[in-house]
């Protein structure tokens, strides 16, 4: 290593993270991997060493990360909480409010992931960040409820397109299928296994097949887009923009658009999905920032034009909201088409980029978890955080993924509503570990502490967005635990988890 940058590095860590005379090993390595010089050094200052290739660019992580949160489809798969508490309406301005909010949250992480690209995430920024005293446990609670949200969420989108599966033989044959919830298990894990595939043995293709994926999911959502518009009739723009529902129950309709918020949360979240693939990612420190706002300002865009679209072709909420295959964007697709065929076509669409987005999803699973194993945070650590040398990926922290996802399917057998229980955590804990990370950034900042260095900044805007991201996730985070209806059986899950599940 160079004398001026070990000094550098001696400067910003008060020691170096490796030894000055493994030079020409080091070297090596970065080469090997893939990375720059500032990889090598973000690696260093966070005391780790590379494992992994950097295969990753720009436009491939973007691509990761955009189908990951798949925000357009969300919009209609969980457009059950909208209706229901808020109405076509409420739906319009709950988003808006949900895409500001999120603005703030993922501009906070993207700078913290500028200072420190490590594959850990928030629970690494915590141990940066918070106060000596208490960063081993904020720092080993918010890596738990990480491996708890990132885990429920592979369950919960391949059970997404279960559903979807389902809902699709339902309307091709409404007399002979009776859907039981073992099909449903079955199709979890078959989707799951799917994924595992793309992230084992296609391992070193993944960056191509996510860079397709991207171009797959701008056409599929002109492939929505158009027929939508052209087919059927619409509502007035009065209807659009003046119909406010509570259809919850709640006796306000100002409150129902809040906890309807929920529905744009759930298509917005995800933010910190590119960042455990951060390892991987050619100059992380710049690359990862930028691909997240870019995450952000595509599916926020394509998001919101499919949703004004939706609006417009839904003919009532409770209509759609009655409807029994399970996604009120089946019933506004048989009336927009007039076409069980058409409708098929156009499910089968959002059904693969659901499959696309659950290959992401065990991606960055697998690297919080082996990021967090790497770090002593769960048992067995040499297990959880081995690499495999043939792909190059912590299979180990793969194969658990693969097992945990197969045994919370085998539980919809037993109850579908302990299952639900449980998918609903992840939302939960998703916004608790973002709570934590932006709340301990937030303090040091206030304190006048120094920080890490940066090669994306906010600048003077960083205090003011990090408190108004803290106060827009605590909103959320009390919403996600509401039943979606005012009068409920105690039994029924928060709402977080109706957008994506028959419930």
């Amino acid at each position: 290593m160079p004398d001026t940058l070990a000094a550098e590095l001696k400067t910003e860590t008060g020691a170096s993270s490796v030894p000055v005379d493994d030079e020409t090993q080091d070297d090596s390595i970065a080469k090997e991997s893939g990375g720059t010089w500032q990889d090598k050094k973000d690696m260093w200052r966070a005391g780790v060493h590379q494992e992994l290739n950097r295969n990753f660019r720009f436009f491939t992580i973007l691509g990761f990360a955009t189908v990951l949160m798949a925000t357009w489809e969300s919009v209609m798969f969980g457009s059950s909480v909208g209706l229901t508490n808020g109405g076509i309406g409420g739906m319009v301005y709950s988003y808006i409010a949900g895409i500001i909010g999120f603005a703030f949250v993922i501009l906070s992480m993207a700078e913290m992931a500028s200072m420190a690209p490590i594959s850990g995430g928030q629970y690494h920024w915590i141990s940066e960040f918070a106060p000596n005293e208490y960063q081993q446990l904020l720092s080993y609670v918010s890596g738990w409820v990480c491996v708890l949200g990132w885990h429920t969420g592979i369950a919960g989108s391949a059970y997404t397109v279960a559903n979807m599966i389902i809902g699709i033989i339902e309307i091709n044959h409404p007399d002979t299928y009776i859907a039981q919830p073992w099909h449903g298990t079955l199709l979890v894990i078959a989707v799951a296994f799917i994924a595992m595939i793309f992230n084992t043995v296609l391992a070193p293709r993944l960056p191509l097949i996510e860079g397709t994926m991207l171009v797959f999911y701008v056409l599929g959502f002109f492939g929505i887009l158009i027929p939508l518009w052209v087919k059927g009739e619409k509502n007035s723009a009065s209807k659009v923009f003046s119909t406010i529902e509570d259809n919850g129950g709640w006796g306000s309709r100002a409150g129902a658009c809040i906890l309807g918020l929920v529905g744009p949360v759930y298509a917005l979240i995800g933010p910190d999905a590119a960042v455990h693939m951060a390892e991987e990612i050619k100059d992380s420190s710049r690359t990862l920032p930028v691909a997240m706002l870019g995450t952000l300002a595509l599916n926020g865009i394509v998001g919101f034009i499919m949703l004004i679209t939706y609006v417009f072709c839904i003919p009532s909420s409770q209509e759609a909201l009655k409807h029994s295959h399970g996604f009120p964007f089946i019933y506004v697709f048989l009336q927009t088409t007039g076409s069980v065929g058409g409708t098929t076509g156009m499910t089968v669409i959002i059904m693969l980029l659901q499959v696309c987005s659950a290959v992401s999803n065990v991606a960055s699973t697998s690297r919080q978890l082996y990021a967090f194993a790497r770090d002593g945070g769960v048992p067995f650590p040499h297990f959880f955080a081995k690499v495999n040398r043939r792909f190059v990926v912590p299979l180990n922290a793969l194969l658990v993924s693969f097992i945990i996802t197969c045994l919370l399917a085998l539980i919809n057998i037993g109850s579908v509503v302990a299952f639900n229980a449980i998918l609903s955590l992840g939302v939960a804990s998703l916004l608790s570990s973002y709570i934590i990370s932006i709340a301990c950034v937030r303090l040091k900042r206030w304190r006048g502490e120094p920080l890490p260095p940066a090669r994306w900044s906010m600048g003077k805007w960083a205090s003011i967005v990090e408190t108004l991201a803290i106060l827009f996730l605590l909103v959320v985070w009390v919403c996600a635990f509401f039943p979606l209806k005012r009068e409920m059986p105690t039994s029924h899950p928060p709402q977080c988890i109706a957008v994506c599940c028959k419930c």
